[in-house]
């Protein structure tokens, strides 16, 4: 299908992963109730807190899988699940993004490259992911045939424009990143980040996000969809919730045949030259 509608959910998910998922399925339902045939969730969709090697979980077959398995079947809808903890085979988890298709299978899965390793000033979080979570190795894209070509990240990927560059030319349309982004980064960095993305590869940016206050900084929320030329089409409350936009992927080549960046690219001459 070339037009169809997107939900995205903005949860406040805490320690509790019965809670965080019973909160979630209530978003999704209504999401779907409404006529998403996409629906996405926020990074950490089923636990925030210390604990995440005790909640990792296989992809697929863990607990958090069943239960959204057995939702996109009943409900006929994609999921893209924002992200979980998944066991590595090593002490550290991945933090493991998934797609889950309508019959209820593992269409694709993601573990988060870039770790999210900080230190910001002025009263803001020092962070280092890299000390909790094991780094994914691998680039993904899925087509749906139904709901466009995924491109999947996880929250500070999005600061790494190569990565989405790659996905693009992969023939991504969609390019999603689940955040629990901090309010510290997100009232300067958050839109303008997802606006790139989208513009400069002529593609749909599906943002889910968390909000509330977390163990170690508040999160920033504002999940929003942000279209190939730019604009924010929809945008979240300041409180948990879903939110709808129609996706028309027809438009993404209408974008791409006015302004040529992917095809006008100069990668033979990406080489620096040094004198």
């Amino acid at each position: 299908m070339n037009k169809f509608l997107a939900g995205v959910i903005q949860l406040d998910s805490q320690d509790d992963v019965q809670a965080n998922l019973a909160a979630a399925e209530e978003l999704i339902r209504g999401a779907a109730a409404q006529g998403a045939k996409l629906i996405c969730m926020p990074e950490s969709v089923n636990y925030v807190g210390p604990g995440i090697r005790d909640i990792a979980e296989a992809v697929p077959g863990g607990p958090t899988f069943q239960r959204f398995s057995a939702l996109a079947k009943e409900l006929n809808v994609w999921l893209h699940c924002g992200s979980i903890y998944a066991q590595s085979g090593e002490e550290r988890p991945y933090n493991c993004t998934m797609v889950i298709n309508p019959q209820g299978e593992l269409a694709a899965h993601y573990e988060k490259l870039h770790p999210f390793d900080v230190s910001i000033g002025n009263g803001g979080p020092t962070v280092r992911e890299s000390d909790r979570i094991c780094p994914g190795q691998n680039i993904v894209t899925v087509d749906t045939k139904e709901v466009g070509h995924l491109g999947l990240s996880i929250c500070y990927d999005m600061r790494f424009g190569e990565l989405f560059r790659i996905m693009a030319l992969e023939g991504a349309n969609i390019l999603l990143c689940p955040a629990n982004f901090t309010l510290n980064t997100g009232k300067d960095h958050w839109l303008p980040l997802l606006k790139a993305r989208a513009i400069e590869n002529g593609c749909y940016v599906i943002a889910p996000g968390q909000i509330g206050r977390k163990p170690r900084f508040q999160a920033y929320g504002h999940s929003m969809v942000i279209d190939p030329w730019g604009n924010v089409i929809a945008c979240a409350s300041d409180k948990p919730c879903f939110i709808t936009a129609e996706i028309d992927l027809d438009y993404v080549q209408t974008v791409r045949q006015q302004i040529f960046t992917l095809e006008n690219r100069r990668s033979d001459r990406y080489i620096l030259q040094r004198l």
